[in-house]
């Protein structure tokens, strides 16, 4: 029968379209018969099948993938099932995934920072210059100034409570990590040693501590 299987490519497998009126014996040769016409065109990919226009039992499933590697070198590593909210639920996990792979890779920044300027980003952030007052820096993970920071950073903006804010000179207005914020003293103690310093959240507080191996050690990315 004309059409009983129709093959369609996807992002990562294929998508095998049954006509639910025909028996499933015919659909099965038919189905043998398709992929051995296309086996050259696939190859011997390794691929995820999904299957459309026809509901199939656990059983008719396992002789179709059968069927399929049989008459082709493909190797079926599973069966994708159409769920909206499965997929939204991979999506999510992805995207979290990404995200923290960007946490941790990150991209630079050359160049200071003037009052008004607004630096944003979806990633991890090196500035290799300064963050005068009046500029800040806005990140959805980590925020590392090589020089001074005078003005504002946020860092976490995406909700990440294990970002941190890194500067060779520390001396910012605001410095926020997640939902959590933290405002410098109008008047400034006597003025220090300048020397590099991280801030980090740590039982809902902000912690300003001097950069050295045990604070480094305790980064979590």
């Amino acid at each position: 029968m004309k059409n009983a299987v129709m093959i369609k490519g996807a992002t990562y497998g294929v998508v095998v379209v049954l006509n639910p009126e025909v028996p499933f014996e015919e659909l099965k040769k038919e189905v043998g018969d398709k992929f051995r016409e296309s086996s050259r065109f696939f190859g011997n990919a390794q691929m995820a099948v999904s299957f459309e226009g026809r509901s199939l039992t656990n059983d008719q499933q396992e002789e179709v993938i059968e069927t399929i590697m049989a008459n082709s070198d493909l190797s079926i590593v599973c069966v994708m099932e159409k769920n909206p909210e499965l997929d939204e639920q991979f999506k999510k996990a992805i995207d979290e995934r990404m995200m923290e792979l960007n946490n941790a890779t990150g991209q630079f920044y050359k160049g200071n920072l003037r009052s008004g300027q607004v630096l944003e980003t979806e990633t991890s952030i090196v500035v290799i210059g300064d963050v005068n007052p009046g500029a800040s820096v806005v990140s959805k993970g980590n925020i590392v100034i090589l020089g001074s920071l005078k003005g504002t950073v946020f860092a976490g903006a995406s909700g990440n409570t294990n970002s941190f804010v890194l500067a060779l000179d520390m001396n910012p207005v605001q410095i926020r990590i997640a939902d959590t914020i933290a405002r410098c003293p109008d008047k400034p103690a006597k003025e220090e040693s300048k020397e590099p310093k991280v801030a980090f959240l740590e039982n809902g507080n902000i912690y300003i501590e001097p950069l050295g191996r045990k604070v480094l050690n305790d980064i979590r990315l």
